[in-house]
């Protein structure tokens, strides 16, 4: 997968626009910039035979185009990259004076099992993800000086949790059985069902596995995070509509890290520390 973003995030390429009596869903309707960009992506092939186009989606300010390389290439892909870029940004220069994409750009192979399908999901989602972030947009803004207790954390989603009277933690040790698992989600499930919110780090196997039950029954939760939110953060999957629907809160009390690294039992026991404190809250700073 390819992905290209318009210089300066410029909505050069298209208009969201909202459902209507053709679109089942919100869509992008094309400039005349963007239709020619549909054209030279589309036109790869009469350079490139062993390259099938598979799917593109063009956003107001950047795209993702799924390709398929059926034989070994004549040239880098980065040469192919760079051509198509080059027939846009001669249009853009005569139009608008300057170049059209960001430098670079960024590409992923699809190897693994299902992520050619999903990826094909995400990106044809992608118009009805950016309408609810438009039309929601406390539920996608990372707020990064809450106060909770003596801290001040980062946070995304549904902040009015925070001040949601009936919260618990969901703190399980480690070495619980899967028996006793099963009881403590049977358990968790009923005083979901009172209006608790649940609030907890996701660490052990019993976390996890309660975490999901509640979540996956649409219940409300509060999910503590060993890593920080990035710049360009946002929720995907069913997290994303979770935040749409204020079902789910992000709290991060780290700034965010690219390695690999495995969570320390002094993160640990702090993450469990926040979660006591989250309970405790009864107003929000």
């Amino acid at each position: 997968m390819i992905t290209l973003v318009v210089k300066d995030r410029s909505p050069l390429l298209g208009t969201l626009r909202a459902s209507d009596n053709n679109h089942s869903e919100p869509w992008v309707e094309f400039t005349a910039l963007g239709h020619e960009v549909l054209k030279l992506w589309q036109g790869i092939p009469n350079y490139h035979p062993e390259i099938k186009m598979l799917r593109l989606c063009i956003m107001p300010d950047h795209i993702h185009g799924i390709l398929h390389v059926t034989q070994p290439l004549s040239c880098h892909l980065g040469n192919v990259i760079n051509g198509f870029k080059k027939g846009c940004n001669d249009i853009t220069r005569e139009t608008l004076g300057e170049v059209l994409w960001e430098p670079d750009y960024h590409d992923r192979i699809l190897s693994g099992k299902g992520q050619l399908d999903a990826m094909f999901q995400y990106i044809g989602d992608n118009p009805r993800r950016l309408w609810i972030k438009r039309t929601t947009p406390e539920f996608f803004t990372v707020h990064r000086d809450i106060a909770v207790g003596k801290r001040r954390l980062a946070v995304a989603g549904n902040t009015f949790l925070l001040n949601y009277p009936l919260k618990t933690a969901v703190i399980c040790s480690r070495s619980m059985s899967n028996d006793d698992i099963d009881r403590a989600i049977y358990q968790h499930l009923v005083l979901a069902q009172r209006g608790y919110v649940f609030v907890s780090p996701c660490i052990s196997p019993g976390e996890k596995r309660i975490m999901r039950a509640v979540f996956d029954a649409g219940f409300p939760q509060i999910v503590l995070l060993e890593n920080g939110f990035s710049k360009m953060w946002k929720p995907s999957g069913a997290q994303f509509d979770a935040c749409h629907r204020g079902q789910l809160l992000l709290v991060a009390p780290w700034e965010h890290h690219s390695q690999r690294t495995t969570i320390t039992r002094e993160q640990c026991l702090e993450l469990n520390a926040i979660a006591q404190e989250i309970v405790a809250m009864l107003t929000l700073d």
